[in-house]
């Protein structure tokens, strides 16, 4: 089976729709999303449908649990906070409903996705260091287990100890444990703007990392034409 996993969507249609097209032209099988379908961008509605349509397994990621509450929004920056509140105006009450019932995480095949982190899902804490991976490496029972929320592709890997790289394609050894972000289709933040996703070969038993570009001047246009601030359309193109 090739798994296509992806996720950190973020409204940005353009970037989803390149992904998805990427994915029928490497005869992926199967589709996993890992969450935060929404925020940032302008279609969190249509990226919303779109995900669901394909009928695959999804978790649930920060900007879908806040666009899907109706409480205030703590511990978001300005911008974010801004695109929350439009992707609110956005969204059906059965869409949000939707948003609300999805799973921190589960398990799909033989191996684990997650938004965040295992150890407290709830909490959305970020990992990008050895030290953080360990925690999560403490509730894993899976040979892999797929994240995001990082917007940064990269891997760790525990063996004797935890180690990390960048990488762009792994083979996987089946007595080490590997948590792997797969980057973001929606809003990359490693310097590079294209569209991220990976996919899971289970037969060859290997994980490669894809990057796709997109229409970005029609995702920001879009940004600005939706009052949005203009820092997320800038942001697109800067990576960061």
């Amino acid at each position: 089976m090739r798994f296509g996993i992806f996720g950190d969507i973020h409204s940005n249609l353009e970037a989803l729709e390149a992904v998805l097209e990427d994915m029928q032209a490497q005869a992926v099988t199967h589709t996993v999303c890992i969450g935060d379908i929404v925020g940032y961008n302008a279609n969190p509605r249509e990226c919303l449908e779109i995900v669901r349509a394909l009928g695959c397994p999804i978790v649930k990621g920060n900007h879908d649990e806040e666009a899907s509450e109706a409480r205030e929004v703590e511990h978001f920056n300005d911008m974010a906070l801004s695109a929350i509140r439009y992707t609110r105006t956005q969204l059906t009450k059965e869409q949000r409903e939707f948003l609300r019932a999805l799973p921190l995480q589960r398990p799909v095949n033989a191996f684990t996705v997650v938004h965040s982190t295992l150890d407290q899902p709830n909490r959305w804490g970020y990992v990008f260091s050895c030290l953080e991976a360990e925690s999560s490496f403490q509730y894993q029972k899976t040979t892999l287990c797929f994240f995001g929320h990082t917007h940064v592709p990269h891997v760790f890997i525990r063996d004797s100890k935890v180690h990390e790289f960048f990488y762009k394609k792994i083979d996987i050894q089946p007595e080490k444990k590997y948590f792997i972000n797969v980057g973001s289709v929606g809003q990359p933040r490693d310097g590079d703007w294209r569209a991220a996703y990976v996919i899971y070969d289970s037969g060859a038993n290997s994980i490669e990392l894809r990057r796709l570009p997109y229409d970005l001047a029609k995702a920001q246009a879009k940004i600005m034409n939706a009052g949005l601030p203009a820092r997320l359309a800038e942001r697109l193109a800067n990576a960061v």
